[in-house]
């Protein structure tokens, strides 16, 4: 069976993991630079926070994008498909904290 005959698959895949959920929630607000991202998930090594903005990036839930200033400097956001996701996070949220 393929991930096409499991859409949930594809789901899990996008937000499955124990940091992406936390990435979502992070980025929901706006877009934020590398280190306002690493002080707002206690926990997270740079390096796997770069390693999972990478691959939401290469899944078209994240943006990074270069600011080229006096210093350079770079954002992440959403992208409109990870908008698309809010429903299913508050959803989970809601289920995680018993209210459902």
């Amino acid at each position: 069976m393929t991930t096409e005959q499991f859409p949930v698959n594809r789901a899990l895949e996008i937000i499955g993991g124990k940091w992406r959920p936390q990435l979502y929630c992070t980025l929901e607000d706006g877009p934020k630079r590398f280190l306002e991202l690493h002080r707002s998930i206690p926990g997270i090594s740079r390096k796997v926070l770069t390693d999972q903005l990478k691959e939401l990036e290469r899944l078209g839930m994240v943006e990074r994008i270069e600011f080229d200033e006096a210093v350079l400097h770079v954002e992440y956001r959403l992208t409109d498909a990870a908008f698309t996701l809010q429903p299913a996070m508050k959803g989970l949220c809601a289920w995680g904290e018993g209210k459902i």
